[in-house]
């Protein structure tokens, strides 16, 4: 079993800067890419950014120089840095990860998701 938490959302004025963390739990042995994605009402789910274990990182066009995502592998842990937030990115935002457990089996595993609200 693996396990994905995020946290860090909120409410927060445009403009305003948010930080989410995703840490990843249970019977791990590597992780690959892990990568934030977010859905809006109405909307469908869309990626947002991803960063592999190499740290090279890939971005939306519409969060480009203004998000970043970075990990700690040590700790399993996702971070995305949010600034410059516009009402547009009210969603809710997912943690996933390509992770290889220590069966040896390969999961794609996704968080609860956390609420981000950027009011106008």
């Amino acid at each position: 079993q693996v396990q994905l938490v995020e946290s860090g959302g909120g409410l927060v004025q445009a403009g305003g800067s948010l930080r989410l963390s995703c840490a990843a739990s249970g019977s791990i042995f590597s992780i690959n890419a892990m990568g934030w994605y977010r859905q809006a009402p109405g909307k469908q789910r869309e990626l947002v950014a991803t960063i592999t274990s190499g740290t090279t990182t890939n971005y939306a066009d519409s969060v480009k120089g203004r998000f970043t995502i970075s990990r700690d592998n040590a700790k399993n842990t996702a971070y995305l840095q949010m600034n410059s937030l516009k009402p547009e990115d009210t969603a809710v935002y997912y943690c996933n990860a390509a992770v290889l457990t220590t069966a040896r089996a390969y999961l794609q595993v996704w968080g609860q998701g956390t609420l981000v609200t950027a009011s106008s």
